[in-house]
């Protein structure tokens, strides 16, 4: 593991593997960006993580668009701020969990998606979505897996009194939270930490991984 020490947006930290720094852009233009389709339930911060490192030149990838179920999330500002297409697909429409994820497939096809990016996206998804893009889809979870699998993965590490928490960034398999592992990092959880405090520190890491993870599917 490589450790960040210190600084001014995090406490203590540790990211596994070691690399470098996420690719930059070179100027040539050797390597095509990576068509990203990404789904968001919530603030869409991850999300302008991946939006901001693309447009600072950090990450070879652009985003074709943007999935969310939720109307009227904070992901909707995030998104028309960098004029990435945004497409609402309301899972409350839908009777079967199949035919929601049927009709994520077509709008990321229609988009020409390579690689989905689950940033925040609070459903589980069926075969359908998996058999679409095989082995080509990411999700980055609130935890260390494989502890603390599914919802409220903050409180729970908070309720079983760990020392260490931190997120992970993984492929994603039928199973929730499980899939090969691409990225995780370390947060230590401080004697005062409220769920607030703890998961806005594992925010910071979770926007720095993701970005990582992307930029090593490319390489």
């Amino acid at each position: 593991m490589t450790a960040n020490l210190t600084s001014p947006d995090s406490s203590p930290s540790l990211i596994s593997p070691i690399i470098s720094r996420p690719q930059t852009v070179d100027s040539l233009g050797t390597t095509s960006p990576l068509k990203l389709g990404v789904m968001a339930s919530g603030s869409g911060s991850n999300f302008e993580a991946i939006a901001s490192a693309i447009a600072n030149g950090q990450l070879n990838a652009e985003i074709s668009v943007i999935i969310y179920n939720n109307p009227g999330i904070k992901a909707l500002a995030r998104a028309e701020k960098y004029g990435i297409p945004a497409v609402l697909h309301n899972h409350r429409h839908t009777k079967k969990r199949e035919d929601f994820d049927q009709q994520i497939v077509e709008t990321l096809r229609q988009y020409e998606v390579e690689w989905v990016v689950m940033a925040g996206w609070m459903r589980v998804v069926t075969q359908v979505l998996l058999d679409a893009f095989p082995n080509r889809i990411i999700n980055i979870h609130p935890s260390v897996l494989p502890s603390f699998k599914g919802v409220r993965a903050v409180e729970q590490a908070l309720e079983a009194g760990v020392k260490i928490t931190g997120c992970t960034v993984h492929v994603v398999s039928l199973d929730v939270d499980s899939g090969p592992i691409l990225f995780q990092a370390a947060v230590p959880v401080l004697p005062d930490d409220t769920p607030e405090t703890l998961h806005a520190r594992i925010q910071v890491q979770e926007h720095r991984i993701l970005v990582e993870a992307i930029a090593l599917i490319n390489c």
